[in-house]
């Protein structure tokens, strides 16, 4: 079958196959984003006089059976097509004749293309910010019901100062509020329409860019029709920092958690069956699950460097590499959701030690608190330093086990509900709403 801009010759095969690669398996995870375009664009040609109601009417009947196809996993791109929007363009015109020639007046593959990413894009943001929402909430549970549960907090992996396990996960849901930010940032810059930029130079037809927008639930539009193709790349770089940025906060904790349940720390524990074996010693309990985040996470963190690498020195306008771009975010999206959904399920299933700092070795834990005490009770600091240093050093450091911290974010005062109202206050920016009302609307 030719493609969309073929005229007359084939292009030799070995080209066809080195530069098309893994394009369609990718392209079929855009499809429904397609078909939303095409109901959202064909509707914007009717409104300006380039498609009759009578083909507007077809048009958007098959359209809308397309998605439904796709919907129940019924749709594919056939051998010999050469991609998405090639193949959803060959259904209509199969099923409705020359009305289905029209839908491309006014745009390019490469703003096609564009809109279906940015659909794709803001679908798979959303997926993230609901995980991600789910592990934060799991953890502020886990921090308010282990609050008052001592452990060792440690630095240069020397035993330091008191923690506790509601600091520990605290900790964590903190941290992805912060990481929350950044997904805000990539899903703002994603959330524009660059649907109407064709080929990048715009079109002579009088296009309603503001109504495609409107339609599609998009915030704005990428104003610019050459800044709209610059996007391309762009946008993957910075939700690839987005993203790498939780991927960071999920290795760290799944390397506390490979720590936490070893032996030689006994903090946490889970159920056998959420663990692994050894073919030889029948005592192991291995982190398996941790470990594999980990080493996902890590690897996601160089996400940004490969998408980065990959678009540095292209000048303005389209070139073919960005395709691969696809290669990198698509799974990426699927990785990440996958370690968000396991560190929740691993979380539901943890067991803390309560009584953690009744090992002896930990006695040194609390001599800041015995020099804090010193010092309330009249004593200069450096003279409490090196009193309880000797004491220390002498073998003569008997402590008080009892820890008594009260400002904001500390054991006694973790800030739990200012943490959760934070990230509550960054959920709402998103309005998901509006965004599924408008989906739901073009396609009823």
């Amino acid at each position: 079958m030719s493609k969309l801009w073929q005229k007359t010759t084939n292009v030799n095969e070995l080209v066809e196959n080195f530069t098309v690669g893994r394009d369609r398996e990718f392209d079929e995870q855009m499809a429904a984003f397609d078909v939303l375009g095409s109901l959202a664009h064909t509707r914007m040609l009717q409104s300006i006089g380039l498609m009759d109601t009578a083909d507007l009417d077809l048009v958007q009947r098959e359209l809308k059976a397309i998605y439904a196809d796709i919907e129940k996993d019924g749709f594919t791109i056939d051998d010999g097509v050469e991609d998405v929007h090639s193949q959803v363009e060959l259904l209509l015109t199969q099923r409705i004749g020359d009305a289905g020639k029209k839908i491309h007046s006014g745009r390019s593959r490469n703003d096609q293309v564009l809109v279906d990413l940015k659909l794709f894009f803001r679908h798979q943001l959303q997926q993230v910010v609901e995980e991600t929402t789910t592990l934060f909430n799991q953890l502020i549970e886990l921090s308010e019901k282990h609050k008052d549960v001592l452990l060792p907090g440690y630095t240069h992996l020397q035993v330091a100062m008191p923690s506790s396990f509601g600091l520990w996960f605290g900790a964590y849901a903190e941290s992805l509020a912060d990481d929350l930010e950044l997904v805000l940032a990539a899903y703002r810059i994603t959330n524009k329409n660059p649907l109407g930029s064709a080929a990048g130079y715009g079109s002579s037809f009088p296009l309603n860019r503001t109504l495609t927008t409107q339609l599609l639930g998009f915030d704005s539009l990428n104003y610019n029709v050459v800044y709209a193709q610059m996007g391309r790349g762009k946008t993957e770089r910075i939700i690839a920092q987005a993203l790498s940025s939780i991927a960071a906060t999920l290795a760290k904790m799944a390397m506390d958690q490979a720590l936490y349940l070893s032996q030689n720390f006994a903090f946490v524990s889970y159920p056998d069956t959420l663990t692994t074996g050894s073919s030889i010693m029948p005592h192991k309990k291995n982190p398996d699950v941790w470990e594999i985040m980990r080493g996902k996470c890590n690897r996601l963190q160089a996400l940004p460097t490969d998408v980065t690498m990959m678009t540095t020195n292209l000048p303005s306008g389209y070139h073919r590499e960005l395709q691969l771009l696809k290669e990198l975010l698509f799974p990426a999206f699927t990785e990440l959701k996958s370690c968000l959904h396991m560190a929740t399920f691993m979380l539901q299933n943890i067991t803390v030690n309560t009584g953690i700092l009744n090992d002896p070795k930990y006695a040194y834990l609390f001599s800041v608190e015995e020099v804090n005490r010193m010092v309330l009770n009249g004593t200069p600091f450096r003279d409490a330093y090196k009193q309880i240093g000797l004491a220390i050093e002498q073998g003569d450091f008997n402590p008080d086990k009892t820890v008594n911290h009260t400002h904001e974010g500390s054991i006694g005062n973790l800030g739990n509900g200012q943490i959760t109202a934070s990230f509550n206050k960054l959920l709402a920016n998103f309005d998901f709403k509006k965004v599924e009302q408008a989906i739901m609307e073009l396609v009823k």
